[in-house]
């Protein structure tokens, strides 16, 4: 009797420790379901952007290269002997200044015995023109006196200019590079002395696809910017090639930069930013609010503490926006955060609204 007495009581003692947590007794505040202060539905929290309109700039994003404005591998005419170097690498020089000469020591030789000549030749010609006058001579023999004047006189054109080919003179204002010869070196007409470069204003080479080459005409302006520089340097389109490449099917153009302080340098590359159109009432949106949905896009509006599905059609895309062409308006409020969870009709609480997006 005893025995079955203990085993009834256990088996009670058991029931009861299975049915306490369904009393509730000792049920914590943490374990009460979320709600508002009033016992609601729960809501999502969420940040929220009021939309507005601004100036949006369809720009182009390519990469091109700078060249020099001017450029000359400078060579001699004439083969020689350098006897004088007068510039200095890397150093400016001007349009007309002496560089390089070499030796032209029999033709200055020749040059001064036909100028003996070219006297000569005058006085006899002067003679000669005084007694044809006077019917003293024929008209023959003047005539040969004045082709032997001449013909001096071509030859000491001939000999100036012969001279002229034994220097190197400056073309254009620039700056010299590298030297590539020594003073008593022997030089010919194919021997590169150095490269003499014009870099102010510098050229901005680059290639646009050929769908935006008819946005594209010379007096438009760019913005470009050299790796690792935050300098932004704004230049003008002044050239546009004239056909498209079969290759590439790009456009090439080139566009000139201020460079007076010479940082821009032949050779480098550089993120080139082309603005096909500005548009002044824009309405743009962060990308990440926008939701792909089949067909198109979407977006959730804040309205009337619930979420609203909203269609959308969008245009240019910036780096970090996108321009809504239908479906939103200015003054609308952008959720933006906890998209993954919004969906139509769901009670929100907006925790903070940013008025403009940086």
């Amino acid at each position: 009797m005893k025995k079955t007495l203990l085993t009834s009581g256990i088996i009670l003692v058991i029931l009861f420790l299975i049915a306490l947590p369904k009393l509730g007794w000792f049920k914590s505040k943490k374990d009460a379901p979320v709600g508002n202060a009033a016992g609601g539905k729960q809501k999502l929290m969420v940040e929220a952007l009021v939309l507005k309109e601004s100036k949006l700039d369809n720009k182009l994003v390519v990469t091109g290269s700078v060249l020099p404005n001017e450029s000359l591998e400078l060579k001699s005419e004439a083969s020689g002997k350098v006897v004088s170097i007068s510039f200095q690498e890397g150093k400016p020089v001007t349009k007309g200044s002496l560089l390089l000469e070499i030796n032209n020591d029999d033709l200055k030789a020749q040059l001064e015995k036909q100028k003996y000549n070219q006297k000569l030749n005058q006085d006899n010609e002067f003679r000669q023109r005084k007694l044809l006058e006077k019917d003293a001579i024929s008209q023959e023999e003047y005539d040969n006196a004045l082709n032997r004047l001449n013909t001096t006189v071509a030859d000491i054109r001939i000999l100036e200019a012969q001279i002229e080919k034994t220097k190197i003179k400056a073309p254009f204002d620039g700056v010299i590079g590298l030297r590539y010869v020594s003073l008593g070196a022997y030089i010919s007409p194919a021997t590169v002395v150095a490269t003499l470069y014009n870099i102010s204003p510098a050229k901005i080479e680059f290639a646009i696809p050929a769908r935006y080459s008819s946005q594209v005409k010379a007096g438009e302006r760019i913005f470009c910017r050299v790796e690792n520089n935050l300098t932004v340097y704004e230049g003008v389109v002044y050239a546009v090639e004239p056909r498209i490449d079969p290759e590439t099917r790009t456009l090439k153009i080139r566009a000139q930069a201020d460079n007076k302080g010479g940082s821009l340098l032949p050779g480098q590359f550089v993120k080139v930013e082309l603005i096909l159109e500005s548009l002044p009432n824009a309405l743009l949106v962060p990308s990440e609010a926008v939701i792909p949905d089949q067909g198109g896009k979407k977006v959730f509006l804040a309205r009337a503490g619930k979420a609203q599905e909203v269609k959308i059609e969008t245009g240019i895309r910036t780096e970090n926006s996108l321009e809504v062409l239908s479906g939103l308006k200015a003054g609308d409020t952008l959720l933006m955060t906890g998209i993954l969870q919004l969906r139509q009709g769901l009670d929100i609480e907006i925790i903070k609204t940013n008025d403009e997006k940086k």
